[in-house]
């Protein structure tokens, strides 16, 4: 009776999907870049609720000045919008099963988004 109950048990546990996956982790992680004060400060739109915080310990006080090689990964307002799009598709892409293009969308999506503040 105990056997059949574990390997029941395993039986259901193989068959259920896991939860978490890298790839959401990573988007959970850049929906919460894109709804800080840093990308308020670039949008100037306050996502629904108002900014987030990283909650991350090794968060900087202020942002680093950029330098004139920077410029490539400067935010700008166009470009968090696009992130947000990214992040959204990716998203789907993860809830889909599809890992590699969840991956690939959200590197995307970093880039569009550039260094925020």
């Amino acid at each position: 009776m105990i056997m059949r109950f574990a390997v029941a048990a395993l039986a259901l546990a193989a068959a259920t999907p896991a939860l978490a996956t890298p790839c959401a982790d990573e988007v959970s992680t850049l929906q919460r870049r894109l709804d800080s004060a840093g990308a308020v400060a670039v949008t100037g739109k306050t996502p629904p609720g108002g900014p987030t915080s990283s909650n991350s310990p090794k968060a900087l006080d202020t942002p680093p000045k950029l330098t004139e090689s920077d410029a490539a990964v400067k935010p700008t307002a166009a470009g968090v919008e696009e992130a947000k799009k990214l992040v959204a598709q990716a998203s789907q892409q993860d809830k889909a099963g599809d890992a590699q293009g969840c991956r690939d969308t959200i590197m995307k999506a970093k880039e569009k988004a550039g260094a925020l503040p």
